[in-house]
């Protein structure tokens, strides 16, 4: 998204063209000759996404103010989280984290940098991998 913001001047164009794509939204900032988010006539759908996102990000700030009262309870609790060391190749992510007790989507949640099935490392590099910790 930052590419996007930094092609477009904006985080509300950048957000337009998370939602559209970032040709869709050059050729529309061409075609209607505007340079402004404000100024652009966009499909009903992207322009309902950039002003949720700037909804949710007000409430976000300060619930109280939009009679949003979280309890305490209620709240998610941080992940509890222990760290692997991976200095050898990981072939397959599905047999390894099934050898750790959870799934490739457990895995890949705890882990979004990881964009490939497998990890390949160099000799004296090493990763670190999160995993949920075991109670």
């Amino acid at each position: 998204m930052l590419a996007a913001k930094n092609k477009f001047g904006s985080w509300t164009l950048a957000a337009a063209s998370y939602n559209m794509g970032m040709t869709g939204l050059a050729k529309q900032l061409e075609r209607q000759k505007v340079e402004n988010y404000y100024d652009i006539l966009l499909n009903s759908e992207t322009s309902r996404y950039v002003f949720r996102l700037m909804a949710l990000k007000a409430i976000m700030e300060d619930p109280k103010a939009y009679g949003f009262h979280f309890r305490e309870k209620d709240l998610y609790l941080p992940l509890q989280e222990q760290i692997f060391i991976a200095d050898t190749t990981i072939a397959d992510f599905a047999d390894f984290a099934r050898e750790f007790g959870i799934t490739y989507k457990t895995l890949k949640f705890h882990n979004p940098w990881l964009r490939q099935n497998y990890l390949t490392v160099k000799a004296g590099k090493a990763y670190q991998i999160a995993l949920p910790k075991k109670d």
